[in-house]
């Protein structure tokens, strides 16, 4: 079964940062993190309990390739994304948003 899932236009916004900054590093390079965040968003879609619950109801979904984590909390049937940083980020950062 899929579930609902929203974006939170925070978490818009650290995809468009992320995508800009590894487009710089490599033109395509930021299209291919987008399309392993789309992996991701899927998984939490079909599976929303197989992300970590780091704080408070949040939960953590690992991006493969890259060093990012997808952030969102789960109810009955609507995974909302709050958050997709870079695994180095300070925990407060992501701790505001749950």
């Amino acid at each position: 079964m899929t579930h609902r899932l929203e974006l939170r236009p925070e978490a818009f916004a650290d995809l468009a940062e992320a995508f800009s900054w590894y487009e710089t590093q490599r033109t395509g390079l930021g299209g291919e993190f987008i399309a392993q965040v789309d992996r991701t968003l899927q998984v939490v879609a079909e599976l929303p309990a197989v992300g970590r619950v780091v704080h408070r109801g949040l939960r953590r979904a690992l991006v493969r390739r890259f060093p990012f984590a997808v952030y969102y909390t789960w109810e009955v049937d609507l995974a909302e994304v709050r958050a997709v940083l870079h695994t180095s980020r300070h925990p407060e950062t992501w701790r505001r948003r749950a």
